[in-house]
């Protein structure tokens, strides 16, 4: 079982960029794929970027495109989430998840991911 703990997030005017770190402990975390979600309130929680097991295989939601870069250290057991010209939209809860597979996939689904760390909190200010 893998626990996940985030970092990284925080307050940043528009323009900015923050980078995420999400670590993980107590699996092999090369055999879980990774994606982080956000939240903001009063919506739902929904998939920002996915990587895979391996790191070969990215997916972004189209809002993040060409701003957000997701990438993995399997040896540091990390993954992470570099964020370029934020926006106020950006704002919210963001959270990693891994999902045990064996395939070199992409999961799209919340209720796909078993393990999910605790959250932190980007706020972007206009």
């Amino acid at each position: 079982q893998v626990q996940l703990v985030e970092s990284g997030g925080g307050l940043v005017q528009a323009g900015g960029s923050l980078r995420l770190s999400c670590a993980a402990s107590g699996g092999t975390f090369s055999t879980y794929a990774v994606g982080w979600f956000r939240q903001a309130p009063g919506k739902e929680r929904n998939l920002v970027a996915g990587i895979s097991r391996g790191g070969a295989r990215t997916y972004y939601v189209d809002s993040v495109k060409g701003r957000f870069t997701i990438s993995r250290d399997n040896a540091k057991n990390t993954v992470y989430l570099q964020m370029n010209g934020l926006k106020p939209e950006d704002t919210a809860v963001y959270s990693c998840a891994a999902k045990a597979t064996a395939y070199n996939y992409i999961y799209t689904g919340a209720k796909e991911y078993a393990y999910w760390g605790q959250g932190t909190q980007v706020t972007v200010s206009s």
